[in-house]
């Protein structure tokens, strides 16, 4: 069992019985602001989530002994910590089983450690947005108020489109950290556009043109190169 601790509060467990794919994805999500821990064994995965309480969990379908469905009914019988499955194949039954135990989300194997992160980091969203009572963030002249959907600037009211507003929110409610792309398309636009980037970059573009003083240098909506963007 690995526990890497960094920056991040976030905590990702991660059960497989594959010890290198434990080892590249745990050093992936590691270098994208996680902390993991990770185990090969199901009991190990039961035991490390009842020490550390992670905030999302990776659990493997086809495990030895103690199979992944069988972690989930334990999990979630005192926990509604986000799970992801990780599986070689996605039947329709699968699906509902997956659903009715309380499963967040599918990856079918083989996939990229990209489309992961991007999944749990739009799933870690999710939570924190259903979870902070924030109403409003104040930015200098702009602010952003939540329970109207408004924003102004200086006292006068920007006039956004509902993706630009829900790109903005979704950057607000997370100030100062780096979301990724991959997730910010998941969260605002829905799984249909996953790997469609450019709509991220264009409604940035149009949102810095709105709400920066010189959208050429943005002091707001700040790009990460080659990970994602991020709101202060």
């Amino acid at each position: 069992m690995n526990h890497d601790k960094n920056t991040s509060t976030d905590l990702i467990l991660i059960v497989d019985d594959d010890q290198t794919l434990l080892t590249l994805l745990a050093e992936y999500l590691e270098n994208a602001g996680y902390q993991t821990i990770t185990t090969s064994s199901s009991a190990a995965g039961l035991q490390a989530f009842d020490q550390h309480r992670p905030n999302l969990v990776v659990l493997d379908v086809m495990m030895p002994g103690m199979d992944g469905w069988e972690v989930c009914e334990h999990l979630r019988a005192k926990s509604s910590v986000p799970i992801i499955l990780l599986t070689a194949k996605v039947e329709e039954i699968d699906k509902l089983r997956g659903f009715h135990l309380g499963v967040d989300d599918y990856v079918t194997k083989p996939f990229s450690f990209a489309e992961l992160t991007a999944r749990v980091s739009a799933i870690l969203l999710r939570t924190r947005r259903t979870s902070t009572p924030t109403h409003q963030t104040i930015s200098g002249g702009l602010i952003i108020d939540f329970d109207q959907r408004r924003v102004t600037i200086s006292n006068r009211t920007i006039d956004l489109t509902p993706i630009e507003y829900r790109l903005l929110e979704t950057l607000a409610r997370h100030a100062n950290r780096t979301i990724p792309t991959e997730a910010l398309l998941l969260e605002v636009w829905g799984p249909q556009y996953a790997g469609e980037i450019e709509h991220v970059k264009h409604f940035i573009w149009t949102l810095r043109k709105k709400i920066e003083v010189d959208p050429g240098d943005p002091k707001h909506l700040i790009t990460e190169r080659g990970f994602g963007y991020r709101f202060e």
